[in-house]
């Protein structure tokens, strides 16, 4: 403040406190005293000094010692007093946070080859390789142990060591044997391909071997959305958005053994999977809701799992099927983002959660249950 406002200020304090009159002496270091001070406070006249306050508010005020300012003021007993900034410690409590927010994994290989999106893979039963299907019409396969570091990432680099090429279309799903010997992939051009899996010892750059593709399986008209195989009877089981699910034997190039859902009474199959509890079963869901038991042996439908349908809610749609390996229970994954437990011999649900912001679309369960 300037030296006018800082009279007035000196001014309005000797009327209400009966301090003696500030003149202000250019000329003169000595420092006026309060009569009210104790004497041995009159030595310390030259310790007072300016407080600013923050900067927003513009002002600084002429302030004592510790002492003084309290005898002037009379503050007593909250001159104790100290406040504590609250978001302070709210700042240090996220910043010691921060490594339990932060994620606990790394990748461990890159697999780089494809030129669209991948839409499924499948890991072999024995050897560290795996099968990927992809929107760019093909699959691959990849050895995890040929590996190469990457130029600008801790995770290693895979290249491909086969890539199998036979759809017209994307490839939309992939099932191995349970030997690994042979995978069975569905793409959108209807067609259900059969494959010899190759050495994973291969050379990449080897000729190609005409005896690794088996041949189609036909009977589709529409694109095959979900795959499953029964190691037990050797069947494979297929859903299509022609609103079928078909039964093939999987020893040989033939027409389905079944057909199921022909009349498509309970909407577009999206996923189908063997019940493991019960390995002449299948479970399947479907566009309208449902999801429904299966005896493969009779084509009978058995049970229909409980569902609260809405007609005029369009997101009642189950993306994803899954049986549990040792447990009589499918796991449903749905559009309006709940994960759904269902008792396989009542039909009842017994739990259900939602764990995203957005629909669910993939399901896995460890293979110890």
């Amino acid at each position: 403040p300037n030296r006018s406002k800082l009279q007035d200020m000196l001014a309005n304090l000797r009327d209400v406190d009966e301090l003696p009159s500030l003149q202000p002496s250019v000329g003169s270091p000595s420092r006026p005293t309060s009569s009210r001070l104790p004497e041995h406070e009159i030595n310390r006249a030259d310790e007072v000094e300016a407080l600013t306050f923050p900067p927003s508010s513009g002002k600084s005020f002429i302030m004592g010692a510790d002492e003084a300012l309290e005898s002037e003021l009379g503050l007593g007993e909250l001159a104790g007093l100290t406040v504590a900034n609250e978001a302070d410690s709210l700042t240090y409590d996220i910043a010691n946070n921060k490594d339990a927010l932060r994620k606990t994994w790394n990748p461990k290989f890159t697999l780089r080859s494809h030129f669209d999106g991948i839409r499924a893979l499948a890991f072999h039963p024995i050897e560290p390789v795996l099968i990927t299907a992809s929107e760019d019409h093909t699959l691959k396969m990849w050895n995890l142990q040929k590996t190469a570091p990457a130029k600008k990432s801790t995770s290693l680099d895979v290249e491909p060591i086969y890539t199998f090429r036979a759809h017209k279309g994307p490839v939309l799903c992939v099932v191995m044997s349970s030997d690994g010997e042979q995978c069975y992939s569905g793409g959108a051009d209807g067609l259900i391909q059969g494959w010899n899996t190759t050495n994973p010892n291969i050379d990449p750059y080897d000729s190609y071997d005409p005896s690794v593709l088996r041949g189609p399986l036909l009977g589709h008209t529409d694109a095959v959305w979900g795959l499953a195989y029964s190691a037990a009877h050797q069947r494979l089981l297929s859903c299509s958005a022609d609103g079928t699910l078909r039964l093939w034997n999987t020893t040989e190039v033939a027409p389905a053994l079944s057909v199921f859902n022909d009349n498509q009474e309970l909407g577009i199959p999206a996923s189908v999977d063997l019940v493991s509890s019960d390995p002449s079963h299948m479970v399947a869901s479907f566009s309208k809701g449902y999801t429904s038991i299966f005896n493969m042996e009779t084509q009978q439908r058995i049970l229909t799992l409980e569902s609260n349908l809405d007609s005029t809610n369009s997101s009642c749609q189950i993306n994803r099927v899954i049986s549990h390996p040792t447990l009589p229970i499918s796991i449903t994954a749905h559009e309006d983002r709940h994960i759904k437990f269902y008792d396989n011999n009542t039909g009842k649900l017994i739990h259900s959660m939602v764990a995203h912001l957005e629909a669910v679309t993939s399901l896995a369960v460890d293979p110890n249950g």
